[in-house]
C-alpha cells in the first residue's frame, strides 16, 4: 500500500480539462517572444513550444532544445556504407570471381576506393534525409495549434508561445496569468 501511494505522489500532474492541448500566447515581436521563451523556463515549464516565421538567434536554448544524435546517425551510416561497399568488392573479386587482369592481385583495394566512396554517400544521403523526417514527425498533416486564432500569420508576421496542458506545472488559471503577464497581444486556448 506504501509503494503505490509514493507512486501516485510522482506522477506528473496532468490537466483536467477535457480536450485541452494548452494554452497560446501571441508576440508581434521575435525580441519579446525570446523574453517569454526565458521566462517560461526559468518559471519552471518544461513542455512549451514556440513558433516564428524566421530563425531566431537563442530561442532554441530558451526554449530547451538539446542537441539531436542525427549527425551520428549519418555518420554511423557512412561508415556502414563504405565498409559495406569494400566488404562487397572484396568478397566478389577476391572469393566469388577471382580475375586476374594484367597481373594485378586479386585484392586491389585502390581499384575499390571509387565504389567505397559512393556507397559512404549514398548511406549517409538516405539517413540525411530519413532521420530528419523521422526527427521532425513528418508527415504531420493536422497538430492542435493550427486551430488556434491567428496561427495562420505564424508563417508571415507574428510570434507564439504555447504552453502544452499535459506540462506538469499547468494549471488552466495560474498558467493563463503567467501568459498575460507576459504581455502578448492575445492569449487564448488550444483544443485538441
Amino acid at each position: 500500500m506504501l509503494k503505490r501511494n509514493a507512486m501516485r505522489a510522482k506522477a506528473p500532474k496532468v490537466s483536467t480539462e477535457p480536450g485541452l492541448y494548452g494554452l497560446i500566447a501571441e508576440f508581434d515581436s521575435a525580441d519579446a517572444l525570446l523574453a517569454a521563451a526565458e521566462k517560461t523556463r526559468d518559471a519552471g515549464y518544461k513542455k512549451f513550444e514556440a513558433y516564428t516565421p524566421i530563425p531566431i538567434h537563442g530561442l532554441d536554448e530558451a526554449v530547451g532544445y538539446r542537441g539531436t544524435r542525427l549527425p551520428w546517425v549519418i555518420f554511423g551510416a557512412g561508415l556502414l556504407g563504405a565498409s559495406g561497399m569494400f566488404a562487397l568488392q572484396t568478397w566478389i573479386n577476391v572469393v566469388e570471381y577471382p580475375m586476374n587482369v594484367g597481373g594485378r592481385p586479386l585484392f586491389s583495394w585502390p581499384a575499390f576506393i571509387p565504389a567505397t566512396f559512393e556507397g559512404m554517400v549514398l548511406l549517409s544521403a538516405f539517413a540525411a534525409v530519413f532521420g530528419l523526417i523521422a526527427a521532425c514527425g513528418l508527415p504531420r498533416p493536422y497538430h492542435p495549434v493550427f486551430n488556434a486564432p491567428n496561427f495562420e500569420r505564424a508563417s508571415v508576421d507574428r510570434f507564439f508561445l504555447c504552453i502544452e496542458a499535459a506540462d506538469p506545472k499547468f494549471e488552466l488559471k495560474r498558467t493563463r496569468q503567467f501568459l498575460e503577464s507576459l504581455e502578448p497581444l492575445a492569449v487564448s486556448t488550444v483544443d485538441n
